[in-house]
């Protein structure tokens, strides 16, 4: 059964008829699903493995597993994917406005604005924390053992309640472009 532009919600502007901005739209919206799904992926992991498992940790343990983590994670390729993941969001609903694709180009910027809450929860709260963790030395150096636990308990339930609101939200955004994805392919 091949469905009208009408039943679908997805109705192409003449731009579009004429084959300006289409594949490119839909490159960029696969870029941005990928990118903001390894993000929620990450973040999940964290929430549901990585935090849970360290729970039961010593506080020497806790600080310096975490600090390991912060450092090991600031590569190129992490950021080529939080950047690029918020950089293909906004090319793909910009193409879509563009091309004629309003409900589609609407669930982008929807995404697209789950995405810079992450971001914003990120620069906020997870960053200046991770700064403070790594600003405190090797915990191995940290010869007072209230002196680590001081250093927990200022950093762990922040950091993992602000882990948890970046999950959602790229969750969020990532099932905003999932739906954009299936009516991009039934505009086709």
């Amino acid at each position: 059964m091949v469905l009208s532009g009408r039943e679908t919600g997805v109705t192409p502007d003449s731009d579009q008829v004429r084959g300006r901005g289409g594949p490119g739209a839909g490159i960029a919206l696969i870029g941005a699903s990928l990118g903001v799904g390894f993000m929620a992926g990450l973040y999940f992991a964290f929430d549901v493995g990585v935090m849970p498992g360290l729970e039961g940790s010593d506080d020497r343990t806790f600080v310096t597993v975490m600090q390991d983590v912060n450092r090991a994670i600031e590569n190129g390729l992490f950021g080529l994917v939080f950047v690029g993941a918020f950089l293909a969001t906004g090319v793909a609903a910009t193409l879509h406005h563009r091309i004629g694709h309003h409900r589609i180009a609407r669930l982008v910027w929807a995404a697209l604005g789950c995405y810079s809450g992450m971001l914003l929860v990120t620069t906020r709260v997870n960053i200046p924390l991770n700064t403070r963790l790594a600003r405190a030395g090797p915990a191995s150096t940290t010869a007072r053992p209230e002196d680590l636990r001081d250093l927990r308990e200022r950093f762990e339930r922040p950091w993992r309640n602000a882990n948890t609101a970046r999950t959602v939200l790229c969750s969020i955004a990532f099932g905003l472009l999932c739906r954009a994805l299936v009516l991009h392919g039934r505009a086709r």
